[in-house]
């Protein structure tokens, strides 16, 4: 076990930051391992997300709170429909997840961000940004498919047919059409959480040693604190994903962010941008903790290795 081990020497090298030999296929495996672990593990939670912020969903796919939709789903669907559409998930998080957080490194490392004990904000939210445009453009097709998968009703068994039968209706354009609200959503995410991330380490661990407590815990804060802010555009983001298989005429002629937000505050009023937050912060924060867990695991074990 990792924690059985004294923490690797800051004298030697910043833990946080890369060392000489640590290659980018070492980061990108990590990423990898991070992003397949965090996804699978939340998978339900995050499915039970996207039916309570589908807008005029289907009838039978309406519910009172996640207890409500657990228990309606798991009954009228049956236990395993909370895992479908993981497929396409684990296919994308893993190469998205690798590009993710070696975007991550190798731009916090050029901006100076493992410099030192002092908070490096800016370096933060600079790689987050980045590292969340680059693996977007990899996991936003996967993300369309899942969640047209997830949806109550949907007619979808496999991501074969499902990406047959969008591509053949929607076109090429379907598996895109969120992505600037994704990128809208994602860049302050990312940015706000990286920054907290970071920040919150420090605090924490100011010996910056490989702490399991410490990474689950600010990963945690951190993505309850990002998650938090950004629901809105999530809201606007599974309006537009989920627009083909709607019954309203206006979500499914949505093209936009501006239009999709139009429609949420003409049917739901303000109040409409928020549907879902209580299970996007449940869900985000054992995501996060998961994710930068087994991120720095994976890292350390690496480091470790090369020691040896």
């Amino acid at each position: 076990m990792m924690g059985d081990h004294a923490p690797v020497n800051v004298e030697e090298y910043e833990y946080e930051g890369l060392p000489p030999n640590f290659t980018l296929a070492e980061n990108m495996v990590a990423g990898a391992f991070a992003g397949i672990a965090e996804h699978t593990l939340m998978y339900p939670f995050d499915l039970l997300k996207t039916r309570l912020q589908v807008i005029n969903p289907s009838p039978g796919g309406l519910y009172t709170g996640i207890s409500h939709a657990l228990a309606t789903i798991s009954k009228a669907e049956g236990v395993g429909s909370l895992w479908r559409g993981i497929s396409s998930v684990v296919l994308g998080a893993g190469p998205a997840h690798a590009v993710y957080f070696a975007t991550y490194e190798v731009v916090k490392h050029a901006m100076g961000g493992n410099m030192g004990n002092e908070h490096h904000p800016l370096a933060a939210a600079t790689s987050g940004a980045c590292a969340t445009i680059a693996s977007d453009a990899l996991m936003n097709p996967f993300d369309v498919i899942k969640q047209r998968m997830q949806v109550h009703g949907s007619v979808y068994r496999s991501i074969a047919q499902c990406t047959r039968t969008v591509y053949k209706n929607e076109g090429l354009t379907a598996f895109y059409v969120s992505y600037p609200t994704t990128l809208c959503m994602t860049v302050p995410f990312t940015a706000l959480q990286f920054t907290a991330y970071e920040s919150l380490s420090k605090v924490i661990n100011p010996s910056k040693g490989y702490d399991p407590i410490t990474h689950c815990t600010s990963g945690a804060l951190a993505g309850a604190f990002a998650a938090g802010l950004t629901t809105p555009l999530d809201v606007i983001k599974t309006l537009l994903q989920t627009r083909g298989t709607a019954r309203d005429a206006d979500i499914r002629s949505a093209k936009g962010i501006v239009r999709a937000a139009s429609i949420i505050k003409r049917q739901h009023g303000y109040a409409g941008f928020f549907r879902g937050l209580r299970p996007r912060i449940i869900t985000t924060m054992p995501s996060t903790a998961i994710c930068w867990s087994s991120y720095e695991m994976a890292k350390a074990y690496f480091i470790r290795h090369q020691n040896d």
